[in-house]
């Protein structure tokens, strides 16, 4: 299943070769069958339907499940506050996590790139080994007098799985990882207490897995990711998977909307 999610959602806008660069001889055979066998699905308009959704089950990486608002109001510890601020969160494919967070009032600008890494500069090639350490991660810039660091946190905790390891969905290695990566002792201790009281309520059927860590440097992807969502609507991945959720979040959280 994870090879016929590879094959007709790649999420790689430039020739298919580029993302099947390290492939073996066995799985570019399995990809060539998929290739002749998606053929004959796409000449069978039902089938490939019910094919495209089997195939979709295996990304329900995303509850779309508002998780409940922190129990108590953090101690502030800032006396001034800032005319912007910045979080860092990974929850997987980045495309998705960009679309959302361009929903949220109060977010000034939302980047696609890589974090948690030891490779400098590093280009989606290597991050996609998994040998670089890094995680596909967006770098939100927002106003804190529109939305708080707990309210990024909710929307953070809602739009994805934070309990499977190295993993959300059919993506699979270390770059796909749950993180958040905090900027100030006040993100760490905000993002660890929340935490906290989502195991203690049993938000979540197992416990969150999200690694909590301080942030060092944040490496812009290449532009073609940038924005994603909005400059590739009509791609399939992101007809079939983004689409929905964002359909989803503006739906769970609709007090929490830009107002166009």
């Amino acid at each position: 299943m994870h090879r016929a999610w590879d094959f007709l959602f790649f999420r790689n806008p430039a020739p298919s070769r580029y993302r099947i660069y390290e492939r073996t001889l066995l799985t570019k055979y399995v990809l060539l069958n998929m290739m002749i066998t998606t053929s004959f699905l796409m000449q069978r308009p039902l089938i490939f339907t019910l094919f495209a959704g089997i195939c979709l089950l295996s990304c329900a990486q995303s509850q779309q499940k508002k998780v409940p608002q922190m129990q108590s109001k953090p101690v502030q510890m800032t006396t001034n506050v800032a005319k912007t601020d910045t979080a860092t969160f990974g929850t997987g494919c980045f495309w998705c996590t960009e679309a959302i967070f361009q929903q949220v009032d109060g977010v000034l600008s939302v980047a696609s790139g890589y974090s948690g890494g030891q490779v400098e500069n590093p280009t989606y090639k290597q991050v996609c080994t998994g040998s670089t350490g890094h995680a596909e991660v967006i770098q939100v810039t927002y106003d804190p007098a529109k939305v708080s660091y707990p309210e990024l946190l909710e929307v953070f905790w809602s739009t994805h799985d934070p309990t499977t390891l190295n993993r959300q969905g059919a993506d699979v290695g270390t770059q796909y990882r749950s993180a958040i990566f905090y900027h100030n002792a006040e993100q760490k201790q905000l993002a660890e207490k929340y935490k906290k009281e989502l195991d203690a309520s049993k938000a979540f059927d197992d416990p969150i897995v999200t690694e909590i860590t301080p942030f060092s440097k944040f490496y812009k992807a290449e532009d073609y990711h940038q924005n994603y969502y909005n400059q590739n609507g009509d791609q399939p991945y992101c007809r079939m998977v983004i689409r929905p959720k964002i359909e989803k979040f503006k739906k769970v959280f609709s007090q929490k909307l830009k107002h166009s």
